[in-house]
């Protein structure tokens, strides 16, 4: 996945059915899937791979997927999934014992949760973490000085602006729902 956000930093968050119809026609390469169901998670991912698709799925936000590991093992062993998304060390770490990227999601809101993030990281071993709100390029160059594992800005990222801001201060790639940004 590396390689992939090396040549298209722009990753397609994907919150509801209009997103997924949009991701289909887009040329976004890689897709965070933040919708769905127990039940019909393995379809949308499925869908998503016929498209060529990298999905990555939010665990936490799937209807029916409880915030533990056996919800790492029902992703692996019933969907195509290239890995997930979580705000849970957990979950993130067993994902990697799983084979599957791992993206560990920090809601940065006050200095509590920046400092809490290495301790974090350590537990978790993410292959990327991201930072939402991810228009903040002030922590996103603090965090490059204190973590060495990639960054992904996601969240409130609306304009070219906002992406531009956020690699010119060391994020690897940026996450957005916005189709807009999509096009870029």
């Amino acid at each position: 996945m590396h390689e992939l956000l090396r040549d298209d930093p722009v990753i397609a968050s994907v919150k509801d059915e209009a997103g997924l119809h949009d991701v289909l026609r887009s040329d976004r390469s890689v897709v965070f899937l933040l919708c769905g169901t127990i039940l019909t998670l393995p379809g949308l991912v499925e869908e998503l791979k016929r498209a060529g698709k990298t999905v990555l799925v939010n665990v936490d936000l799937v209807e029916g997927l409880v915030g533990k590991e056996i919800a790492v093992r029902f992703l692996k062993e019933n969907t195509r999934a290239d890995g997930l998304l979580s705000s849970k060390a957990m979950l993130v770490k067993a994902a990697r014992s799983q084979g599957l990227h791992a993206v560990h999601r920090f809601f940065l809101v006050d200095s509590f949760s920046y400092h809490n993030l290495a301790k974090q990281i350590e537990l978790s071993k993410p292959d990327f973490v991201e930072i939402l709100p991810g228009c903040v390029p002030r922590v996103i160059s603090w965090l490059r000085a204190d973590i060495d594992v990639p960054i992904i800005a996601g969240g409130l990222v609306c304009d070219k602006e906002d992406v531009v801001a956020a690699l010119g201060a060391g994020a690897a790639a940026i996450a957005s729902s916005n189709t807009d940004v999509w096009s870029m």
